[in-house]
């Protein structure tokens, strides 16, 4: 039985550690009965294991934890009640920033060992991070150099009410961006657009999404500067 895409791409993201509890719970239940799965997921942690080896431990400030309970318990006083919600929702926007932050490490880990790894022949598998800074990731994208496939899946992409997110390709061979789709933040967007370019130009060039009217821009170019951008890595199948 071979493994569908998008279980592939959950495993990946179980290792990567970037899928929220629920979706982490059903994943480690999936694997405990489908064997593929687990192979998949066990392999995606050998591929990164190289990143832990090579990350040096990183002691916690000692005033870490006092600094964090001072602000606790003056969020928690009774006329800051609002206070405690703020909190809260900050120390959940922490949490997922230092998730995505790993995340993007260990793809540029996975990069790094992939180009070391396959000198002897080209990779023919690619993902890049399509993010607005190191910890807000918004998409990965996937991509098949060999068939000229493109999979985005979304991470932490606001919805846009009555906009849309397209995605461009820009090259200065091509001249203006190209338009590779709109995306959907629901779940994956797939589409072949890539295999009619040449394969140096998808391998070098960046990718970009912008805020578009609601189903794509209308005269086929971006009607905004970029919210989101990212460049390809190589991947060891």
């Amino acid at each position: 039985m071979t493994l569908a895409p998008d279980d592939d791409f959950a495993a990946a993201e179980f290792a990567l550690g970037t899928l929220d509890a629920g979706e982490r719970a059903t994943l480690s239940a999936r694997r405990r009965r489908e064997p593929e799965l687990d192979a998949a997921i066990r392999a995606w942690e050998a591929r990164l294991s190289p990143l832990a080896e090579a990350t040096p431990p990183i002691a916690t400030p000692a005033d870490f934890l006092p600094a964090i309970e001072a602000r606790i318990r003056a969020a928690t006083a009774p006329s800051a009640s609002d206070g405690v919600a703020t909190l809260q929702t900050r120390l959940s926007r922490w949490r997922a920033a230092a998730i995505g932050a790993t995340g993007i490490a260990a793809a540029l880990a996975i990069g790094f060992v992939a180009r070391e790894a396959t000198r002897a022949g080209a990779p023919k598998e690619f993902v890049a991070i399509l993010q607005k800074s190191a910890d807000s990731p918004a998409f990965i994208a996937t991509i098949n150099l060999a068939k000229g496939e493109l999979s985005v899946r979304p991470v932490a992409a606001p919805a846009q009410v009555g906009k849309s997110y397209e995605l461009w390709i820009i090259d200065a061979k091509l001249g203006p961006p190209r338009s590779l789709g709109v995306l959907d933040t629901d779940g994956v967007t797939r589409n072949p657009k890539l295999a009619a370019y040449d394969r140096a130009i998808v391998q070098d060039a960046t990718y970009a999404v912008t805020v578009e009217p609601e189903g794509g821009s209308p005269d086929g170019k971006p009607s905004g500067p970029p919210v989101f951008v990212g460049k390809l890595v190589a991947v060891e199948p």
